[in-house]
Order: C-alpha cells, then sequence, then structure tokens
C-alpha cells in the first residue's frame, strides 16, 4: 500500500538538506580553504604583533581582548558550518572597534582629566619632566659644535671653546665629554696666522681646512656635516646630553639644540625612583604625586606643581561639576546654549515654511514646467555642504563680497565679523541648503493626501487657507514630524556650517579664557575645548560636554516623538 505522505515527508527531507548545505557553506575547495588560511595566518601574524606592543605596554585588558579575538576568529572560520556568523564576523568587529569602543571610550574620558597635559600614564609624565628640568648655567662657555665621525662609523660631536681654544669629544653613547690634550699654541692663533696644521709635537689636533668652524679632526676622527643623516639620527644628537661629570647624572651637562652651539645646563629636578619624588635644586621642595595628576609640594592637592606636564587620572564628576559651577564658563555657556536652541529651532522652521510653500505652489495642477523647477530647486541640496559654505563665505565677504558690492549696493555690511550680521548670516545660508530637503519632503506628503478631502472641503465652501490649515497641515504633519524632529537634531550638531562659515566667531575670549564666539553653538564650542592649541586640549570636559548634548538631544527627542503619537491619535 502506498504512503499518501511519502511525497510530503521527501519535500521536507529535501528542504532540510537545503537549509542544512547553506548554513554549512557546502563542501570548501582546496583554493578556497588555502586562500581563507593564509589570510587567517596574515590576521594572526597582525594580532600577535599587536598583542606583543600591549602586552610590552603592560596593558592587560587590551592582551586579554587581542587574544581572546583572534581565537574567536580562527573557530569560526576554520570549522565547518555558521556561514551566517562568518558574513557577520567583520561588520561586528568594525561596529565594536568604530563605534561601541568609541562610545564607551568617550564616556570614561568625561571622568578623566584627560587632556593636553595629561595624554599619558604617570611614568611618562616622569620622562617629559626630568627632559625638561633643567635651566642655563651662568657663566659658563659656549662651545662651537662641529660632528666628526670615528673610527667605529659613529658620530659624535667635536667641542671647541673660542675663548680658550681648549677641544672636547662629546660620546654620545656613554653621555659624557673628553677633553683632548691641549696645545702649547691656541687654535685661535692658528687661524690668525693662516696655519692648517699644528705640528704633531706640539697639538694632538690637526684643522682641516682654512676654516675652524667648516671642519675640525683629531686623532681617532674624521670630519663630517649633517649631510645623509636621517632626521631621526640629527633629533638623537640635538637630544644628547654630554654630562661633565659621566657619574653624576645629576649634575651639570652640555647640549647643543641646533648642531652649532652647545651651552652648559644644570639639572633643576632630582627624581628618586625609590620614593616617586621630585627634588628642586634651588631650595630642596620635595614634589610628590597628587590626586589631580600632578607632581605638587608634598603631594598637596593646592601645593605648588613642579611642572605643568602632568598624567591621565580618573575625577569622577569634577567635568561635569566645573560644567555646572565654573564662573568663567557660566556666561558664554548660557549664552552659546540659548543660541543653539535658537539657531536648531529657526533653521528648522525657515526651511519647513519655504520648503512648504514652494511644494504647494508646484503642487498646483495649472502649473507648467514643473518638472524643470523642482529639479531647479534640489540643487542647492546636491551640491555638498561644505563646498556651499565655503562659497557663502566669500560672497558675505564685507569689502569683496558680491552681497555687499552688488546686491546692496556697496554696503559695507559685516556679515561675518560682528555677532548679529553673523548669526543673520548663517541662518540665511542654512535656509538656502535646507529648503531643498523640506521642500521633497512635503511634496511627498502632500501628493500622499486623497484629493476627495480637499475637493469635499472646497464644495462645502472651505477657503485655501481653511483646507491648508485644517486638512493638509494636520495631515502633513503625522508624516513628516519625526522628519522635523530628526533634522532639529542635526542643526543642534551642525558643526559643518558653523564652522566653515564663521568658525564660531566674532570670538570673544577675554573675559571668560575660553574659546567663546558670538556663532557657536554647543557642538562648535566643544570641539574648541578639545582641540583648541591656544588654551590646550581638555578631552575630558569635551566628552562631558558630550554626554550633555546626548541627553539635551535625546530629551528633546523623546518629548517630540511622544506628542507626534498623540498628533496621530487626533487624526
Amino acid at each position: 500500500m502506498t504512503n499518501p505522505f511519502a511525497g510530503g515527508s521527501d519535500r521536507s527531507n529535501i528542504k532540510r538538506k537545503s537549509v542544512k548545505q547553506l548554513y554549512d557553506g557546502g563542501t570548501p575547495s582546496l583554493r578556497g580553504t588555502i586562500i581563507k588560511i593564509a589570510l587567517l595566518a596574515i590576521l594572526d601574524a597582525v594580532t600577535i604583533f599587536v598583542t606583543f606592543v600591549l602586552f610590552m605596554r603592560q596593558l592587560w585588558l587590551g592582551v586579554a581582548i587581542a587574544i581572546v579575538a583572534m581565537l574567536i576568529i580562527n573557530w569560526l572560520y576554520l570549522r565547518r558550518g555558521g556561514l551566517p556568523a562568518k558574513y557577520l564576523a567583520p561588520g561586528v568587529v568594525l561596529l565594536i572597534a568604530f563605534q561601541i569602543y568609541v562610545l564607551f571610550f568617550s564616556a570614561y574620558t568625561a571622568f578623566t582629566n584627560y587632556g593636553s597635559f595629561h595624554n599619558g600614564d604617570q611614568k611618562l609624565a616622569v620622562s617629559a619632566i626630568r627632559a625638561a628640568g633643567y635651566g642655563v648655567v651662568d657663566g659658563a662657555p659656549q662651545y662651537d659644535v662641529h660632528l666628526v665621525k670615528s673610527d667605529a662609523g659613529s658620530i659624535e660631536f667635536l667641542l671647541t671653546d673660542p675663548v680658550n681654544g681648549k677641544v672636547f669629544v662629546g660620546d654620545s653613547k656613554n653621555e659624557k665629554l673628553v677633553e683632548i690634550p691641549a696645545c702649547s699654541t691656541a687654535i685661535s692663533d692658528v687661524i690668525k696666522n693662516n696655519s692648517t696644521t699644528v705640528p704633531a709635537s706640539d697639538c694632538e689636533i690637526t684643522i682641516l681646512g682654512d676654516n675652524l668652524a667648516d671642519a675640525i679632526s683629531a686623532p681617532g676622527y674624521a670630519a663630517t656635516d649633517q649631510q645623509g643623516l636621517s632626521r631621526g639620527k640629527l633629533n638623537n644628537l640635538a637630544a644628547t646630553r654630554l654630562y661633565l661629570d659621566p657619574a653624576n647624572h645629576e649634575g651639570q651637562f652640555v647640549k647643543t639644540d641646533d648642531l652649532m652651539v652647545a651651552i652648559t645646563y644644570q639639572t633643576e629636578l632630582v627624581w628618586d625612583g625609590t620614593n616617586k619624588t621630585f627634588t628642586r635644586v634651588t631650595d630642596g621642595l620635595v614634589f610628590k604625586a597628587a590626586e589631580d595628576g600632578y607632581f605638587r609640594v608634598d603631594g598637596k592637592a593646592d601645593g605648588e606643581k613642579v611642572s605643568d606636564i602632568g598624567w591621565r587620572v580618573e575625577v569622577g564628576f569634577k567635568n561635569f561639576q566645573t560644567i555646572f559651577t565654573d564662573q568663567n564658563l557660566r556666561a558664554p555657556l548660557m549664552k552659546i546654549l540659548s543660541w543653539t536652541f535658537i539657531f536648531a529651532g529657526s533653521s528648522v522652521l525657515t526651511t519647513f515654511i519655504a520648503g512648504l510653500a514652494i511644494a504647494l505652489l508646484f503642487n498646483d495642477e495649472r502649473m507648467k514646467f514643473k518638472r524643470v523647477y523642482r529639479s531647479l530647486m534640489i540643487l542647492p541640496y546636491a551640491f555638498p555642504a561644505f563646498l556651499s559654505a565655503y562659497v557663502w563665505r566669500g560672497l558675505l565677504n564685507t569689502d569683496q563680497g558680491f552681497i555687499n558690492n552688488v546686491i546692496l549696493g556697496g554696503n559695507h555690511i559685516p556679515w561675518l565679523t560682528e555677532e548679529g550680521p553673523a548669526r543673520a548670516a548663517i541662518l540665511l545660508v542654512n535656509l538656502w541648503l535646507g529648503f531643498p530637503y523640506m521642500f521633497l519632503i512635503t511634496t511627498g506628503a502632500l501628493q500622499a493626501i486623497p484629493a476627495e478631502l480637499t475637493e469635499s472641503a472646497t464644495i462645502d465652501g472651505a477657503t485655501p487657507w481653511q483646507i491648508l490649515r485644517q486638512i493638509k497641515l494636520p495631515l502633513l504633519l503625522v508624516s513628516i514630524a519625526p522628519l522635523l524632529i530628526s533634522s532639529f537634531a542635526f542643526n543642534f550638531n551642525n558643526f559643518t556650517l558653523i564652522y566653515l562659515l564663521t568658525k564660531g566667531g566674532p570670538m570673544d575670549s577675554a573675559t571668560s579664557g575660553y574659546d567663546a564666539g558670538g556663532t557657536d553653538i554647543l557642538i562648535t564650542f566643544v570641539y574648541k575645548i578639545a582641540f583648541s592649541g591656544g588654551h590646550g586640549q581638555d578631552y575630558g570636559l569635551a566628552s562631558a560636554f558630550s554626554i550633555l548634548i546626548f541627553i539635551v538631544v535625546a530629551t528633546f527627542s523623546l518629548v517630540s516623538f511622544r506628542r507626534t503619537r498623540t498628533l496621530e491619535d487626533v487624526n
């Protein structure tokens, strides 16, 4: 007897096999397997190198993450099956590296003092302070510097004292200064007499050429110059210290910055590696590590700093406290915050009104060549915003701009140099850039409204204004309200327009100490805090501001979306 369900069972088996084959990826070819193993080998080699670097820097969390990630990737691609995971893995890795990690790192930075003077650990800070902790010795001789090559091939210094004619060889490897036996005839006299060679019985120094400043050689050394030396080698030579007493690296040393003149310096800060303290030679004050990431007198929070160089530490809510309590920050911040809301709200309102008006005009069936007009209207939206900003910057130039000289008949309105005109110019330019977007979305929304509604209203005697206000606009807002909210959020952080057009200016930082300009919005102000060269970078404070900006935008969006639901219920 034939089983009536046999056909269905066979189809199910075939379907299961197809699904299994889809998830297994089929039988891999030899060529594909070799390519896969080669790519994994390259990836593993890079990961092992990165892991080694992290290990040497004692970044144990990074080491663990790198090893775990490498094992997971190898397990995913070497096993059979798991085809969806193999496709998703690269995207997940990039998402974690460029989105999730950045998000969490920015949030963490808000609770640190990370900035231009706190951009490393304590070990790096100690090294930088020691490198800068010296001063010029008054009355000490200055030496003329000549580069010589030893018989062993190393580049060394030959220093000459033009006053007493003494010659020294600087041993860069052992950081010491070695005096060559003095001559019975001073070098200055040799030059004065145009002699090129001093008898060996009198002196062990040979002058090569007619000018001492050109080249000098001593036994075991040959004259050379900077030609052919790499930038790294030159920087290392300029950073070399030649100690007068090789056994005392806290004493006087000779150093040249330009490889032409060497000056005698005295170490002013002595580092005690056992107690982790600096001692200032001039007055004996001891500087210890303080909680704010500086070396201060006795480690007290209000003590004198040994240097402006510090290290990164966690400061809790100090950056947020600065935002709300710093008297110098309060006035410019309130001004910037109010202008940010005015700019974002005005931009959405003006662009929406202009876009809706043009959409209503071109939605009239009686108008001809509507396609041509619509194409022209979206041109500002088609051009990159940063190019348009630069073009408008030229058009709004006070002296040579097209707007002042042609449209306004030669009036010199300071569009970009005074606060009021600059704000008006920004709103004008943003209207130019933003109305095509509103025109597009309102055109689509208007065409989606049933024509029967407007026809019925017209038959009932409603005026065009009543039809717009009571029928079209409510239905329009239901569909485009989320887009208006997103437009507000975009303009709230519209960094490109503000920075390229006015760079947040005109500037007024004399009273507050912050780079706060008349057209700065929060995001441009945060950028200046993070990357300003004049007042130093403060990434911790900038990250705290970023968190507050996110809270403001998220809160506004949440409230607005709830209002949108209410609008949908009413309709």
